[in-house]
């Protein structure tokens, strides 16, 4: 006998593990309008926090561009809005590449929090893990009761007061990578802010520009998972170590074993809204055959595929994030990239 949970088959000694983990039904179908549809804000942003290459890079615009909306549309969903991030006219002055990606990511989160919470589905199209402090930022303050404060000429307020008369919300993340991104400036071995964000998300660095950025407070590393990461730095891979992250294997991944469905239980009850962060550097060399050669184990996409349609099954997962895709990226990487998307709606439909 055996029993068929998120399109795996597991053997009827698992069936009361397997019942145990699975989620609870959500008491209405989120996102969904009267039809049936699937209401979906799609959020571009093109900027990097490079000091070396160009500001811009190519890749969020090769997934908006290449058949998304269509795709979306076979899924029955609507997009309702799709936005791509700018530089504000006022702002386009600032100097420093940090600054500006701070900056930018602050505009990226308005996209996000200007919704009321489980009213859309968001989906990134990211340059890189620039972008998750943005992405987490508009999560936290979902709803317009939660947006910053205003100063009388018109500025958003930054630090706590920003909070206004409802706090935020505790999010919670889902780190899809074979790199941590979890060094310092003081443990960095490149001193790359790529190798940071997710430390800098979690308050252990670059302050002003998580502030200005708009997540205030930081995520706690309770709150935070790593699926995938095998590229760290000893010091990096010591503050993982020393903190309460959590982490999956890439074994784990493949399988969509328990302990997915335990860390995504625990996430659950311990957050308001969950994002999942995906880099497509995790993906084989086979479908992202434009980026460096790596010794780290891969997915498929049709691995990570089902990874994400079992995460996205749980009712507080709200977004997710597709970063990373290179300048020059062909047709088989942007199509690995959307069967990453299909996964995602798939499991928010199986809720």
């Amino acid at each position: 006998m055996s029993i068929r949970w998120n399109g795996l088959v597991r053997c009827s000694c698992a069936m009361v593990l397997v019942l145990t983990l699975l989620p609870k039904a959500a008491a209405t179908q989120q996102y969904v309008d009267p039809s049936g549809k699937l209401n979906v804000v799609i959020v571009a942003d093109p900027y990097s926090d490079t000091r070396t290459g160009p500001e811009l890079v190519e890749g969020p615009e090769l997934l908006l561009t290449g058949g998304l909306q269509e795709l979306l549309e076979n899924l029955a969903c609507t997009v309702v809005q799709t936005t791509t991030v700018q530089m504000p006219e006022e702002l386009e002055r600032e100097y420093g590449e940090w600054n500006r990606a701070s900056l930018t990511n602050r505009t990226l989160g308005k996209v996000i929090y200007e919704s009321d919470k489980d009213e859309h589905f968001h989906i990134g199209l990211l340059s890189g893990s620039k972008s998750l402090v943005g992405m987490l930022a508009g999560l936290q303050h979902l709803g317009p009761d939660r947006q910053p404060l205003q100063d009388s000429r018109g500025r958003d307020i930054l630090g706590l007061p920003r909070l206004g008369e409802s706090g935020p919300l505790k999010v919670g993340l889902v780190w899809v990578s074979e790199r941590g991104d979890f060094s310092t400036p003081n443990t960095s071995t490149e001193g790359d802010m790529g190798g940071m964000n997710v430390a800098v998300a979690a308050g252990l660095s670059n302050t002003m520009l998580r502030q200005q950025a708009g997540l205030d407070p930081p995520l706690s590393t309770k709150h935070i998972v790593m699926a995938g990461v095998q590229d760290t730095n000893p010091y990096e891979q010591l503050s993982i170590d020393n903190s309460f992250i959590e982490t999956l294997s890439v074994n784990e991944m493949k399988s969509v074993s328990g302990p997915i469905q335990v860390q995504m239980e625990r996430l659950s009850s311990l957050t308001d809204v969950i994002y999942v962060h995906v880099d497509m550097s995790i993906l084989t060399s086979s479908e992202m055959p434009d980026l460096p050669a790596s010794s780290s184990e891969k997915l498929s996409s049709e691995e990570l595929a089902a990874f994400l349609k079992g995460v996205f099954s749980f009712p507080k997962a709200a977004a997710v994030g597709i970063a990373g895709l290179p300048n020059d990226a062909g047709e088989v990487s942007v199509q690995a990239a959307y069967r990453l998307i299909e996964g995602a709606i798939a499991g928010v439909r199986n809720r």
